[in-house]
């Protein structure tokens, strides 16, 4: 289920427990009930736009940048949007893990960012 955060931002949480935040697998499939809502922007005002898909994989962006937003979503359509931007409420099904990795180059693609202050 995607929720918005006491700080602000929007990830998965369980969907029996809003407080429980959900990590995802870079590469991991997800299938939403409906087409998927985001805002327009951060910080910006204005309705939702949805999607016109039902289906992402999960992606982490903005590696090499500390002070930035990496989870986002990929649509088959090749549009990026990042999770924060998700419209609160939606509810998603892991479809499909991502593949154990083969190479070097797949094990690091997979990796979580994860900076500790």
């Amino acid at each position: 289920m995607t929720r918005e955060f006491r700080d602000g931002t929007r990830g998965f949480s369980a969907s029996d427990d809003a407080g429980l935040a959900v990590c995802v697998l870079p590469g991991t499939e997800l299938a939403f009930t409906g087409d998927v809502a985001c805002l327009p922007a951060a910080y910006s005002v204005g309705r939702p736009r949805r999607s016109n898909h039902q289906t992402a994989i999960f992606r982490q962006i903005n590696k090499d940048k500390m002070a930035a937003h990496h989870d986002a979503l990929e649509f088959p359509d090749g549009r990026v949007v990042l999770l924060t931007l998700l419209c609160e409420g939606q509810s998603a099904t892991v479809l499909q893990l991502p593949a154990k990795p083969t190479s070097t180059e797949e094990a690091k693609e997979q990796e979580r960012v994860s900076y500790v202050g």
